[in-house]
């Protein structure tokens, strides 16, 4: 896969984990209150975008250099991205 895809997987990945992590990660009352103070699905998306971007070049960097696994940590690190930034 080129880098325009790779470009593209990593933003649906991390736009995917945001929303789901902002639907379905949070009680109705924390949505009530971040809905209140503007913090919603694309916030959430933006963080996991960049979330993704770090867990795919950190597996790099670790050489881990199997597709899959670069995959599976920009997955992985838009999660943790989402997570700790919500803390």
């Amino acid at each position: 896969m080129g880098p325009l895809g790779t470009f593209l997987l990593l933003v649906i990945f991390g736009a995917c984990v945001g929303f789901a992590m902002n639907r379905y990660g949070r009680t109705w009352l924390g949505r009530q209150v971040s809905g209140a103070t503007g913090v919603g699905d694309v916030t959430y998306a933006l963080v996991g975008i960049a979330g993704s971007f770090m867990g795919f070049h950190i597996a790099g960097i670790l050489g881990l250099l199997s597709p899959l696994i670069m995959y599976l940590l920009a997955v992985a690190g838009a999660a943790a991205t989402v997570w700790l930034w919500r803390r």
